[in-house]
């Protein structure tokens, strides 16, 4: 195949004007978009995929900013703790994955947020138990199979139980280790080319889970190797206090201090923020991730979304890990955003174009990927979520938006990453599902017996 015409569909295209056609067409040749615009496509292009998508709506893929597909295989555990609770019942079965459970965990995880949307996503791993192989690899050969854009994060944890920390020490490694592995794994995956399907970022976990020590030479490392850096921040009133006794300042001082916020940076949840707070992340261009569905599911609170965006903050969406989201969908992330942005701040608060901007082209900027992928642009890669409906859950909803970000989640009809095709008629065709699926309960099953 050279070349696509997705024809007679409404588009939401995110660019600059925000526009959106009742019906318009969308070009593809190769790995990249040719022309979007409003009418029917040209007739007998040749070499030409025709795509009859009447009844559809046409958006920029989904891109997920903050994830951990290892915890599939621990899904619906602790389903009524706070997130300390939750991460001190998790720890101990977290340490006993390897790479065979990792593997059919990120394959289980990544194939469903391609079925919801997602054309990128990211991954913070940073669980790596002694003889446990090679997890992160597990989660980039996941990734290959399914066919999503990867752009996992080499995680980590210094400062278990003993030194004051909240993981238990068997999951910890040193910072020597952390510091090699990590400049190891930017050097066998990192890859800065234009349309690049692999990058890799610098996380230390968290500031209860790892020492100052280790934040400030990590940064130093990422800057350096010129990749980007990424933490959980200010997730619940737990942390606020832990910082408070432990560094004498909020969370975002504590980052300041050692000198992690920038352009370069994104933080996944950002929940409990105060106004100079936000102004610190908007002044220095440092991002969020927000994930509305695991914030709602662990207690910890409504991100202040509507002041991010008014003072300029980058505003992604994640799904967060599939133990403390057992949806995983990106799609539903949309929704959530919006719904819970409106709860906080009233009907004024997120409008449904806004929560589709933040769920492509916001986190595509988190990722420093916006001249990329986020839109449907010319020139941009073919990133493509092609959504139907005229089926009986969107039947007479006449704005194509509002049926997408209000309704229930629709058919997938067509998933393209990179111009290849990853789902079609609501089915995942690089994989099979059926074997994936049960991989993963196996995966569980082991889990649960060791």
């Amino acid at each position: 195949m050279t070349s696509l015409v997705i024809n007679g569909c409404a588009v939401a295209t995110v660019n600059a004007r925000r526009a959106v056609y009742a019906a318009g067409h969308v070009l593809v040749d190769g790995p990249r978009i040719t022309a979007v615009a409003p009418g029917p496509a040209p007739a007998d292009l040749p070499g030409a995929r025709y795509i009859d998508a009447a009844g559809c709506l046409a958006t920029p893929g989904l891109v997920n900013t903050h994830h951990h597909v290892y915890q599939w295989t621990t899904r619906g555990m602790a389903v009524d703790s706070t997130l300390f609770g939750w991460l001190t019942e998790l720890y101990p079965v977290w340490g006993r994955i390897d790479a065979e459970v990792v593997g059919a965990a990120a394959t289980a995880a990544l194939a469903w947020l391609a079925r919801t949307g997602c054309t990128t996503t990211s991954d913070h791993h940073y669980v790596f138990p002694r003889g446990g192989g090679d997890v992160l690899g597990a989660t980039v050969e996941a990734a290959r199979d399914v066919g999503l854009r990867f752009h996992p994060t080499r995680g980590s944890m210094d400062l278990g139980a003993s030194s004051g920390g909240l993981p238990p020490d068997n999951v910890v490694e040193s910072l020597d280790e952390i510091l090699a592995a990590t400049d190891a794994a930017i050097d066998r995956f990192h890859d800065p080319s234009p349309s690049s399907m692999l990058r890799i970022g610098v996380a230390p976990c968290s500031p209860f889970s790892v020492s100052g020590e280790l934040l400030t030479e990590a940064a130093v490392l990422a800057r350096n190797r010129g990749v980007r850096l990424h933490t959980h921040l200010a997730e619940t009133a737990d942390e606020d206090e832990y910082c408070a006794e432990h560094f004498g300042c909020t969370p975002v001082q504590y980052l300041d201090s050692l000198g992690w916020l920038g352009s370069d940076v994104w933080l996944a949840h950002a929940v409990h923020l105060d106004d100079q707070a936000i102004g610190r992340l908007a002044e220095t261009g440092t991002g969020v991730a927000h994930c509305p569905s695991s914030n709602a599911r662990l207690g910890a609170g409504i991100c202040r979304t509507r002041s991010l965006l008014d003072a300029g903050v980058p505003v992604g969406l994640g799904v967060d890990g599939a133990a403390s989201n057992e949806a995983g969908s990106l799609i539903g992330e949309v929704r959530a955003a919006l719904l819970l942005a409106r709860a906080a701040g009233g009907p004024a608060a997120m409008t449904t174009g806004r929560a589709l901007e933040i769920g492509t082209l916001g986190g595509a900027r988190l990722l420093g990927r916006e001249a990329e992928i986020g839109s449907l642009e010319p020139g941009k890669l073919a990133d493509i979520a092609l959504w139907r409906l005229d089926t009986l859950p969107h039947a007479g909803i006449a704005d194509p938006v509002a049926a997408l970000v209000l309704g229930p989640p629709p058919p997938l009809d067509l998933l393209l990453v990179n111009g290849q095709v990853v789902v079609e008629h609501d089915s995942v065709v690089t994989i099979d599902e059926e074997r994936a699926a049960d991989a993963a309960r196996r995966a569980s099953a082991a889990l649960d017996r060791r």
